[in-house]
């Protein structure tokens, strides 16, 4: 059988200009900062988001705990929104590896309030930890693929100027972002002092994030990275398909949103299904089949038997995610299988 898979955009294959790039690459020892396309990806990278510098990292996680470790001293407080990948899906790395504890503020669609984040900036007490960054991120995964509005990052990264804290966004699906609302990158990254954003999710990649910020930052970064095991030998093999990511995939993006709004208004129509539209800015689609009486699970595990892949966020939520290897026709016809399944359900045929 040939599945339909939405259930994320990591499970892209790298393009055959990809395949192409890597296999051509010109390599050499990234340790000794001697591979060429290693850095050409990097300069690339850092440019593009407005920056100084940037780090290759093998992954989003290792990126942000990067981030995090070199912004950060032990004992300090990290500020973030209650449901960020940092918090929610980075197995407690912050306190296991920078040993920092979270301050959590809960947000409306992945945006916390300025004057919450305000409150929960530690004043200079003996009993208090350091309150040393605060930590966004844009698209917003766990609210579904929303975009941070740039006045609420603005108005955030003044408020921590002000107070003397540093700005990390985990920007994983950062050019979703900059598509949906229409600017450059560097629109977004300047309300931060450092960035991560995904190469091998929506642009294709087969392996790798970057970290970008300013160069003496980035120096201190890399040393952390290499700590955590992360200095990588012959990686222009990798970073040549990071190029081709940021130089064609980054373009396309556009498409998948199209595919994600279609998908969302198809699943809109069929009854004991509810999506809230406002939710669907980029690439991802959350469905609630609460109507059905059943669980995201049930209703995944069903449409796994008809060729739709999706994976069940909360007990009654399933999340639909597109991508550069999900065709209009197969969001169509995804669409039907739905159909189908949600009738099966709704008259306890399933």
């Amino acid at each position: 059988m040939k599945y339909i898979d939405l259930r994320s955009d990591t499970v892209t294959k790298p393009t055959p200009a990809m395949r192409k790039a890597m296999a051509e690459a010109e390599v050499g020892d990234d340790v000794y900062g001697e591979d060429p396309t290693m850095n050409e990806l990097e300069k690339l990278a850092a440019e593009m988001v407005g920056k100084e510098a940037a780090l290759f990292v093998t992954s989003g996680t290792q990126g942000n705990q990067v981030a995090v470790m070199t912004h950060t001293r032990r004992g300090d407080e990290v500020i973030l929104e209650s449901e960020s990948h940092i918090y929610y899906y980075e197995v407690g790395a912050m306190a296991t590896l920078s040993a920092v504890q979270a301050r959590t503020v809960p947000g409306r669609l992945g945006a916390m309030d300025p004057d919450d984040v305000r409150a929960a900036i530690r004043s200079e007490n003996i009993h208090f930890p350091r309150t040393s960054l605060i930590c966004l991120e844009n698209t917003h995964n766990r609210a579904g693929g929303t975009v941070l509005p740039l006045d609420n990052m603005k108005e955030i990264y003044e408020i921590a100027k002000r107070a003397g804290l540093s700005v990390h966004l985990d920007g994983a699906r950062l050019f979703n972002a900059a598509t949906a609302l229409g600017v450059d990158p560097k629109e977004i990254t300047k309300y931060c002092d450092s960035v991560m954003f995904c190469l091998s999710k929506g642009l294709c990649a087969p392996v790798g994030s970057i970290l970008a910020g300013d160069s003496a930052w980035i120096k201190r970064a890399r040393k952390n990275r290499k700590m955590l095991g992360g200095g990588l030998r012959q990686a222009g093999v990798l970073a040549a398909a990071g190029i081709v990511a940021l130089k064609e995939m980054t373009l396309r993006l556009a498409e998948d949103h199209a595919n994600a709004r279609l998908l969302a208004e198809g699943f809109a129509r069929i009854p004991g299904l509810a999506v809230d539209m406002q939710r669907v800015q980029t690439n991802m689609v959350m469905v609630d089949v609460a109507g059905l009486g059943v669980t995201g699970q049930q209703f995944s595990d069903a449409l796994l038997e008809r060729g739709v892949k999706a994976n069940p966020m909360r007990p009654t939520v399933l999340r639909f995610v597109t991508h550069n290897d999900v065709s209009r026709e197969d969001c169509l016809k995804a669409v039907e299988i739905v159909r189908d399944v949600a009738g099966r359900f709704a008259h306890g045929v399933a």
